[in-house]
């Protein structure tokens, strides 16, 4: 979190409350390889829980956690980002995946 949030300070200008979005398109960092880190934090701390408990209750409560996640940034985040930030935004949705990163790529090539 710390990483992510230094970047929508420092890089874009904001933070990661909605009250003070970052005044430019952050790329960098963790965001380079996923769009969403924080989010995939997140989850692979809940996905450590239910294997280190070996609890299928945590396991559907990720997917629950997860279910949220995605509907806040289909819903919500996506379609703000690209008012804000129109065609760069475009370009780094195709450059960069939402949830999983790819192996050898990220944003800056």
């Amino acid at each position: 979190y710390g990483w992510c949030a230094w970047h929508f300070a420092f890089t874009g200008k904001g933070t990661p409350a909605p009250i003070d979005p970052p005044k430019t398109l952050v790329v960098q960092g963790p965001y380079r390889h996923v769009r969403n880190p924080m989010y995939v934090a997140v989850l692979t701390v809940l996905t450590g829980e239910v294997v280190f408990f070996e609890a299928p209750a945590l396991l559907a409560y990720t997917a629950l956690v997860f279910g949220v996640f995605f509907l806040v940034v289909m819903g919500y985040e996506e379609p703000a980002l690209r008012r804000t930030f129109g065609e760069a935004y475009r370009r780094y949705c195709e450059a960069v995946p939402r949830w999983l990163p790819r192996r050898g790529q990220s944003a800056s090539g």
